[in-house]
């Protein structure tokens, strides 16, 4: 095995990053890491710590950043909040270039004021908190969960914990234990009522949001992931959100989904399939979810009829 290949397994066990130790023990010299660095070849990332391929892919950049910053903060130092959030594939949260990295309480703190994207906390976790996602130490889905959910607003609080239950990061049970480990912490009371608005069936952010506007606008749906069949049992699609009765749905069109031509064909073709069998078909994007009131009034207005 040359030094490279030695230096790909070691990175794919540190979240795609390498520390200049490991690159001298392989057998690079200084001067050879500093010209691979140079020539775009390796990426650095932070102080002594480098991508050893060029970085192609976006996520796996971001990942290696990631485990670069919590490596640089030495040993206890893990990825939490929306940087946790992040790195187990949670969504909800507003995409930022800002690593959130807490180490020991009992360590002293680091300034990094070089590196301004960083913030650095000291937060008590224990044993149980702590685990490692694509070879980063980072706080444990639930944990990550409790911390976040205690710090934002209403609506990027449900979307955080409806995209960890839909990804079965959280369980049910993790759902129930989420209130005994907010208790007693700031915003505890208000992260309470956003557990009650949970649900998993959510399969996006805009989904969410969508429904959280219905249930404020007084219109809330009666079911989500809603199957339309035909008499004999076929199914002919699935509403993100429906109304049964009024035979009303509403889709949330988010961009990645629907962008690809195969996309838009099949996603006409069920709707097409879904009109024919007396159904009215509502279509909201994000910013429709940005406007209070559009939502609920546009759902109104179909279930009225």
């Amino acid at each position: 095995m040359n030094g490279l290949e030695l230096l790909n397994l070691v990175a794919a066990g540190q979240g795609g990053m390498v520390t200049a130790a490991q690159a001298l023990s392989a057998g690079y010299t200084r001067n050879q890491i500093r010209h691979l660095v140079r020539s775009g070849r390796w990426t650095r990332l932070a102080r002594g710590r480098f991508v050893p391929n060029p970085v192609l892919d976006v996520l796996r950049h971001r990942r290696a950043r990631i485990g670069a910053a919590v490596d640089s903060l030495g040993p206890g130092a893990v990825a939490v909040l929306d940087t946790a959030a992040e790195v187990h594939g949670i969504a909800g949260l507003r995409a930022t270039s800002t690593i959130h990295v807490s180490v020991p309480p009992d360590s002293p703190r680091p300034q990094r004021r070089s590196d301004p994207g960083l913030v650095v906390h000291q937060l008590a976790l224990g044993p149980a908190d702590v685990g490692r996602v694509a070879g980063i130490p980072v706080t444990s889905a639930v944990r990550t969960v409790a911390d976040v959910i205690l710090r934002v607003d209403r609506y990027p609080a449900v979307c955080v914990l409806d995209s960890a239950l839909n990804r079965q990061l959280l369980t049910e049970a993790d759902l129930s234990a989420l209130p005994a480990l907010i208790a007693g912490r700031r915003g505890a009371v208000a992260a309470r009522l956003r557990l009650a608005e949970a649900d998993g069936r959510a399969q996006s952010p805009l989904e969410t949001r969508t429904r959280l506007r219905c249930v404020d606008g007084g219109v809330p749906p009666d079911v989500l992931q809603v199957e339309v069949r035909d008499d004999d049992g076929y199914l002919l699609g699935i509403g993100d959100l429906g109304w049964r009765e009024p035979r009303v749905i509403a889709e949330a069109d988010g961009a990645a989904p629907h962008r690809t031509p195969q996309a838009v064909y099949e996603d006409r073709i069920r709707q097409n399939r879904l009109i024919n069998a007396g159904w009215r078909i509502l279509r909201f994007t994000w910013s429709d979810t940005l406007r209070p009131d559009y939502i609920p009034a546009t759902v109104r207005r179909a279930l009225d009829r």
